[in-house]
Protein backbone atom coordinates (compact mmCIF):
# COMPACT_ATOMS: atom_id res chain seq x y z
CA UNK A 1 0.00 0.00 0.00
CA UNK A 2 1.28 3.01 -1.16
CA UNK A 3 1.87 5.79 1.71
CA UNK A 4 1.30 9.48 0.83
CA UNK A 5 3.76 12.06 1.32
CA UNK A 6 4.14 14.81 3.47
CA UNK A 7 5.61 18.09 2.88
CA UNK A 8 7.37 19.53 6.04
CA UNK A 9 8.42 22.78 6.28
CA UNK A 10 7.69 25.49 3.34
CA UNK A 11 6.70 23.98 0.07
CA UNK A 12 8.62 25.87 -2.55
CA UNK A 13 7.80 23.73 -5.49
CA UNK A 14 4.35 24.42 -4.74
CA UNK A 15 4.57 28.48 -3.65
CA UNK A 16 7.18 28.95 -7.07
CA UNK A 17 4.06 27.63 -9.58
CA UNK A 18 1.36 29.53 -8.00
CA UNK A 19 3.82 32.53 -7.87
CA UNK A 20 4.56 32.33 -11.32
CA UNK A 21 0.96 31.63 -12.22
CA UNK A 22 -0.12 34.60 -11.27
CA UNK A 23 2.80 36.34 -12.83
CA UNK A 24 2.42 34.53 -16.16
CA UNK A 25 -1.65 36.05 -15.81
CA UNK A 26 -0.67 39.38 -16.14
CA UNK A 27 2.17 38.94 -18.57
CA UNK A 28 -0.02 37.23 -21.01
CA UNK A 29 -1.48 40.49 -21.61
CA UNK A 30 1.26 42.91 -20.86
CA UNK A 31 0.20 45.91 -22.74
CA UNK A 32 -2.87 46.16 -20.59
CA UNK A 33 -1.26 45.35 -17.60
CA UNK A 34 2.63 47.32 -17.39
CA UNK A 35 2.38 48.84 -20.57
CA UNK A 36 -1.09 50.57 -20.25
CA UNK A 37 -0.55 52.17 -17.02
CA UNK A 38 3.21 52.82 -18.19
CA UNK A 39 1.47 55.37 -20.93
CA UNK A 40 -1.01 56.83 -18.50
CA UNK A 41 1.50 57.60 -15.99
CA UNK A 42 3.52 59.36 -18.64
CA UNK A 43 0.71 61.50 -20.00
CA UNK A 44 0.38 62.80 -16.16
CA UNK A 45 3.89 64.00 -16.31
CA UNK A 46 3.64 65.96 -19.56
CA UNK A 47 0.09 67.14 -18.63
CA UNK A 48 1.62 68.43 -15.70
CA UNK A 49 5.15 69.62 -16.67
CA UNK A 50 4.04 71.52 -19.65
CA UNK A 51 1.49 73.03 -17.05
CA UNK A 52 3.35 74.31 -14.52
CA UNK A 53 7.06 72.62 -15.06
CA UNK A 54 8.13 76.00 -17.19
CA UNK A 55 9.25 79.13 -15.38
CA UNK A 56 11.32 77.48 -12.94
CA UNK A 57 8.83 76.35 -10.90
CA UNK A 58 10.13 73.93 -7.94
CA UNK A 59 8.68 72.49 -4.93
CA UNK A 60 11.27 71.32 -2.03
CA UNK A 61 13.98 73.34 -4.30
CA UNK A 62 13.88 70.73 -6.61
CA UNK A 63 12.64 71.47 -10.43
CA UNK A 64 8.78 70.12 -10.39
CA UNK A 65 9.23 67.83 -13.41
CA UNK A 66 11.88 66.25 -10.95
CA UNK A 67 9.68 66.18 -7.63
CA UNK A 68 6.91 64.96 -9.94
CA UNK A 69 8.42 61.89 -11.43
CA UNK A 70 8.58 59.29 -8.51
CA UNK A 71 5.77 60.05 -7.16
CA UNK A 72 3.96 59.26 -10.10
CA UNK A 73 6.26 56.47 -10.60
CA UNK A 74 5.44 55.20 -7.12
CA UNK A 75 1.78 55.67 -7.34
CA UNK A 76 1.75 53.66 -10.84
CA UNK A 77 2.90 50.95 -8.80
CA UNK A 78 0.48 51.07 -5.89
CA UNK A 79 -2.07 51.22 -7.86
CA UNK A 80 -0.89 47.70 -9.99
CA UNK A 81 0.10 45.62 -7.03
CA UNK A 82 -3.54 46.55 -5.69
CA UNK A 83 -5.03 45.63 -9.57
CA UNK A 84 -3.12 42.47 -9.42
CA UNK A 85 -3.58 41.08 -6.05
CA UNK A 86 -7.32 41.93 -5.67
CA UNK A 87 -8.21 39.82 -8.96
CA UNK A 88 -6.90 36.54 -8.00
CA UNK A 89 -9.04 35.21 -5.87
CA UNK A 90 -12.12 37.38 -6.58
CA UNK A 91 -11.84 35.59 -10.58
CA UNK A 92 -11.59 32.30 -9.07
CA UNK A 93 -14.91 32.53 -7.10
CA UNK A 94 -16.53 33.85 -9.86
CA UNK A 95 -15.66 31.48 -12.38
CA UNK A 96 -16.02 28.71 -10.30
CA UNK A 97 -11.82 27.76 -10.69
CA UNK A 98 -11.30 28.87 -6.74
CA UNK A 99 -10.38 25.35 -6.22
CA UNK A 100 -7.26 25.55 -7.84
CA UNK A 101 -6.10 27.70 -5.37
CA UNK A 102 -7.36 25.51 -2.58
CA UNK A 103 -6.61 22.33 -3.78
CA UNK A 104 -2.84 22.15 -4.02
CA UNK A 105 -0.79 21.55 -1.22
CA UNK A 106 -0.15 24.81 0.02
CA UNK A 107 -0.60 26.60 3.47
CA UNK A 108 -2.36 29.30 4.00
CA UNK A 109 1.00 31.38 4.39
CA UNK A 110 2.39 30.05 1.06
CA UNK A 111 -0.93 31.10 -0.87
CA UNK A 112 -0.81 34.63 0.61
CA UNK A 113 2.58 34.82 0.41
CA UNK A 114 2.19 33.67 -3.89
CA UNK A 115 -0.32 36.03 -4.60
CA UNK A 116 1.37 38.93 -2.90
CA UNK A 117 4.59 38.10 -4.49
CA UNK A 118 3.09 38.01 -7.80
CA UNK A 119 1.29 41.97 -7.26
CA UNK A 120 4.70 43.25 -5.97
CA UNK A 121 6.70 41.71 -9.10
CA UNK A 122 3.80 43.48 -11.41
CA UNK A 123 4.27 46.67 -9.54
CA UNK A 124 8.02 46.25 -10.24
CA UNK A 125 7.35 45.78 -13.81
CA UNK A 126 5.20 49.03 -14.23
CA UNK A 127 7.63 50.89 -12.14
CA UNK A 128 11.12 49.85 -14.46
CA UNK A 129 8.72 50.68 -17.60
CA UNK A 130 7.93 54.19 -16.50
CA UNK A 131 11.54 55.11 -15.02
CA UNK A 132 12.59 53.54 -18.18
CA UNK A 133 10.99 55.82 -20.55
CA UNK A 134 11.45 58.45 -18.00
CA UNK A 135 15.14 58.40 -18.57
CA UNK A 136 14.34 58.99 -22.14
CA UNK A 137 12.01 62.06 -21.39
CA UNK A 138 13.91 65.40 -21.61
CA UNK A 139 14.70 67.61 -19.17
CA UNK A 140 13.12 65.59 -16.62
CA UNK A 141 15.59 63.52 -13.71
CA UNK A 142 14.84 60.21 -12.43
CA UNK A 143 18.52 59.54 -11.24
CA UNK A 144 18.96 57.24 -7.88
CA UNK A 145 20.16 59.41 -4.94
CA UNK A 146 19.47 56.46 -2.06
CA UNK A 147 18.73 52.33 -3.58
CA UNK A 148 17.93 51.37 -0.12
CA UNK A 149 15.07 53.97 0.25
CA UNK A 150 13.79 53.31 -3.35
CA UNK A 151 13.72 50.12 -3.25
CA UNK A 152 12.17 49.61 0.71
CA UNK A 153 8.85 51.64 -0.02
CA UNK A 154 8.91 50.21 -3.69
CA UNK A 155 8.36 46.84 -1.65
CA UNK A 156 7.10 47.39 1.44
CA UNK A 157 4.79 50.30 -0.42
CA UNK A 158 3.94 47.13 -3.18
CA UNK A 159 3.50 44.53 -0.39
CA UNK A 160 0.74 46.92 1.75
CA UNK A 161 -1.37 48.02 -1.05
CA UNK A 162 -1.34 44.01 -2.26
CA UNK A 163 -1.87 42.74 1.12
CA UNK A 164 -5.04 45.41 1.07
CA UNK A 165 -5.97 43.74 -2.70
CA UNK A 166 -5.93 40.22 -1.51
CA UNK A 167 -8.51 41.36 1.60
CA UNK A 168 -10.79 43.09 -1.63
CA UNK A 169 -10.63 39.49 -3.59
CA UNK A 170 -11.34 37.36 -0.21
CA UNK A 171 -14.30 40.22 0.44
CA UNK A 172 -15.44 40.51 -2.70
CA UNK A 173 -18.13 39.09 -4.44
CA UNK A 174 -18.53 40.62 -8.24
CA UNK A 175 -15.83 42.88 -9.95
CA UNK A 176 -18.14 45.69 -9.09
CA UNK A 177 -17.08 45.35 -5.22
CA UNK A 178 -13.02 45.44 -6.49
CA UNK A 179 -14.04 48.39 -8.44
CA UNK A 180 -15.62 50.18 -6.14
CA UNK A 181 -13.06 50.16 -3.68
CA UNK A 182 -10.44 51.33 -6.36
CA UNK A 183 -12.66 54.23 -7.04
CA UNK A 184 -13.30 55.12 -3.67
CA UNK A 185 -10.41 54.36 -1.82
CA UNK A 186 -7.05 52.98 -3.72
CA UNK A 187 -7.66 56.19 -5.85
CA UNK A 188 -8.18 59.08 -3.79
CA UNK A 189 -5.49 57.65 -1.46
CA UNK A 190 -3.08 57.76 -4.17
CA UNK A 191 -4.06 61.20 -5.58
CA UNK A 192 -4.36 63.11 -2.31
CA UNK A 193 -1.00 61.99 -1.17
CA UNK A 194 1.69 64.50 -2.10
CA UNK A 195 2.17 62.71 -5.81
CA UNK A 196 1.11 66.31 -7.27
CA UNK A 197 2.49 68.61 -4.58
CA UNK A 198 4.07 69.53 -1.12
CA UNK A 199 1.81 68.96 1.71
CA UNK A 200 4.12 71.86 3.58
CA UNK A 201 2.22 74.08 0.98
CA UNK A 202 -1.54 73.05 2.98
CA UNK A 203 -3.36 74.76 5.75
CA UNK A 204 -2.73 72.86 9.00
CA UNK A 205 -5.92 70.92 8.64
CA UNK A 206 -5.25 69.39 5.52
CA UNK A 207 -1.52 68.84 6.72
CA UNK A 208 -2.80 66.74 9.55
CA UNK A 209 -5.31 64.91 7.18
CA UNK A 210 -2.51 63.92 4.42
CA UNK A 211 -0.46 62.59 7.43
CA UNK A 212 -2.86 60.30 8.42
CA UNK A 213 -3.08 59.01 4.69
CA UNK A 214 -0.35 55.93 4.63
CA UNK A 215 0.05 56.74 0.76
CA UNK A 216 1.74 59.84 1.84
CA UNK A 217 4.39 57.79 3.51
CA UNK A 218 5.28 55.69 1.51
CA UNK A 219 5.31 58.43 -1.61
CA UNK A 220 7.66 60.86 0.98
CA UNK A 221 9.84 58.31 0.58
CA UNK A 222 9.97 56.43 -2.37
CA UNK A 223 10.66 60.05 -3.88
CA UNK A 224 13.68 60.89 -1.13
CA UNK A 225 15.25 57.81 -2.85
CA UNK A 226 15.79 59.99 -6.26
CA UNK A 227 16.12 63.75 -4.84
CA UNK A 228 17.10 63.55 -1.98
CA UNK A 229 14.44 65.52 -0.04
CA UNK A 230 11.17 64.54 1.51
CA UNK A 231 8.49 65.95 3.09
CA UNK A 232 8.43 63.90 5.96
CA UNK A 233 10.35 61.88 8.73
CA UNK A 234 11.31 58.87 6.27
CA UNK A 235 12.40 56.77 9.65
CA UNK A 236 8.98 57.13 10.94
CA UNK A 237 7.29 56.66 7.58
CA UNK A 238 9.67 53.63 6.99
CA UNK A 239 8.23 52.06 10.12
CA UNK A 240 4.51 53.38 9.89
CA UNK A 241 4.68 51.55 6.62
CA UNK A 242 6.69 48.40 7.61
CA UNK A 243 3.87 48.00 10.66
CA UNK A 244 0.98 48.79 8.58
CA UNK A 245 2.42 45.77 5.62
CA UNK A 246 2.45 43.68 9.08
CA UNK A 247 -0.79 44.22 10.10
CA UNK A 248 -2.78 43.86 6.76
CA UNK A 249 -0.47 40.44 5.81
CA UNK A 250 -1.68 39.34 9.71
CA UNK A 251 -5.16 40.04 8.71
CA UNK A 252 -5.16 38.09 5.14
CA UNK A 253 -3.63 35.21 6.98
CA UNK A 254 -6.21 35.16 9.37
CA UNK A 255 -9.15 35.77 6.50
CA UNK A 256 -7.25 32.58 4.60
CA UNK A 257 -6.75 30.41 7.74
CA UNK A 258 -10.61 30.89 8.85
CA UNK A 259 -11.71 30.36 4.44
CA UNK A 260 -14.41 33.53 5.18
CA UNK A 261 -16.18 33.25 2.15
CA UNK A 262 -13.85 31.24 0.09
CA UNK A 263 -14.52 28.05 1.41
CA UNK A 264 -17.68 28.79 3.78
Amino acid sequence: MLESRKIIGVNWLGLYTLYMKEVRRFMKVQLQTIWGPAITTMLFLIIFTVALGRGGYQVLETPFANFLAPGLIIMGMLQNSFANSSFSLLVGKIQGTIIDYLMPPLSNFELLAAMVGAAVTRAAFVGGAVWIVMLLWPNVSVNVAHPLAVLYFGIMGSVFVGSIGVMTSIWAEKFDHAAAVTNFVIAPLALLSGTFYSVDKLSPTFQAVSHANPFFYIISGFRYGFIGKADSNIYLGGAVIGGLSIITLSICYALLRKGWKIKN
